[in-house]
């Protein structure tokens, strides 16, 4: 995978200063938006379907095309899913989906709409509250406003059998307050000893707080299965010996020349190059979310776990 960061020639995204949404919202501004949402009383409750947040102890590592991905992938396995795009001052789910939003949080949280009217649809039906980029009182989201965002998604979950959380990267009180809201976590890294160091900080960080689960692990960016596990073994042996935590292993998505090329098109690979190693990768993944064998008889083969040259990658079919 490339890192969860994109260049600054992306031109999808509307460029917006900070303040510039009071025309938008009838001749509000932020501020006085702002303390009207501080009046008003959450959801009485947090979603009742089950969310999956994936985080990693460092930026860099693929996060978000993991993301992106995994959600259309579990789509085109028949399962309604949301994004919630948490990286709420540096977002990107919107430019690896090649979506522009006309809202997003930052209309939300500091303006005066609601979370209906920022949702919208993404590829193969998927569904998304996007967020901006460049906002700092965004990513320094206090607890209030991280928990009423939260209990938002109560108001668009109904179609929708899975949120996915795209939490951020680090050990900061908002990528772990997501984190500690979902049902599953899945703990991304790469082989590289600084990233799954990283990722060890994240998971021993996470275990001291309540959670609904043990953190899982995801090897991305792997040059084959094999060194994924090595990674894995290291992490869960770390783990086990110094938190007694068992932490689970949920696969590898393959380091991938198709993967880069996509970013830079602004298409999910696993639309763009489906037959490529890391989409074989990320279907076994969707499948074991939703609780299927990859290897069940009568369900499509992954594909060869194998790296591949730029000119083997094939184009749309």
């Amino acid at each position: 995978m490339t890192n969860d960061r994109a260049g600054d020639g992306i031109t999808k995204r509307r460029a917006r200063p900070r303040g510039g949404k009071s025309a938008r919202g009838g001749g509000k501004s932020p501020r006085a938006a702002h303390a009207r949402h501080q009046a008003e009383a959450p959801p009485e409750s947090r979603p009742h379907r089950r969310v999956l947040a994936v985080t990693s102890g460092k930026g860099g590592v693929g996060k978000t095309n993991i993301v992106t991905n995994l959600a259309i992938a579990l789509a085109r396995q028949g399962a309604r899913v949301l994004v919630l795009d948490g990286d709420l001052g540096l977002a990107n789910v919107d430019l690896l989906l090649g979506i522009a939003p006309q809202y997003d949080l930052q209309d939300m949280i500091l303006g005066d709409r609601r979370i209906e009217d920022i949702a919208l649809e993404g590829p193969d039906g998927i569904r998304l509250v996007p967020a901006s980029s460049g906002v700092e009182e965004l990513a320094n989201l206090d607890e209030y406003r991280t928990e009423c965002l939260l209990r938002s998604l109560t108001s668009i979950e109904e179609d929708v059998d899975l949120i996915l959380i795209d939490a951020p990267s680090g050990i900061g009180a908002h990528a772990v307050a997501l984190s500690q809201a979902a049902d599953e976590i899945v703990v991304v890294t790469t082989p590289e000893p600084t990233s799954f160091s990283d990722a060890y900080a994240m998971i021993k960080v996470l275990s001291q707080r309540p959670l609904k689960c043990t953190p899982a692990l995801l090897v991305n960016q792997a040059n084959s299965e094999n060194e994924a596990l090595e990674v894995s073994r290291r992490v869960q042996s770390v783990a086990k010996r110094f938190l007694n935590l068992e932490i689970a292993y949920w696969g590898f998505v393959l380091a991938d020349e198709s993967v880069p090329k996509s970013v830079v098109r602004q298409e999910p690979f696993l639309s763009t190059y489906p037959y490529s190693p890391a989409s074989s990768c990320i279907i076994r993944l969707a499948r074991r979310v939703l609780g299927r064998n990859p290897d069940k008889r009568g369900q499509p083969d992954a594909g060869p776990y194998r790296l591949v040259t730029p000119d083997e990658v094939p184009e749309r079919v």
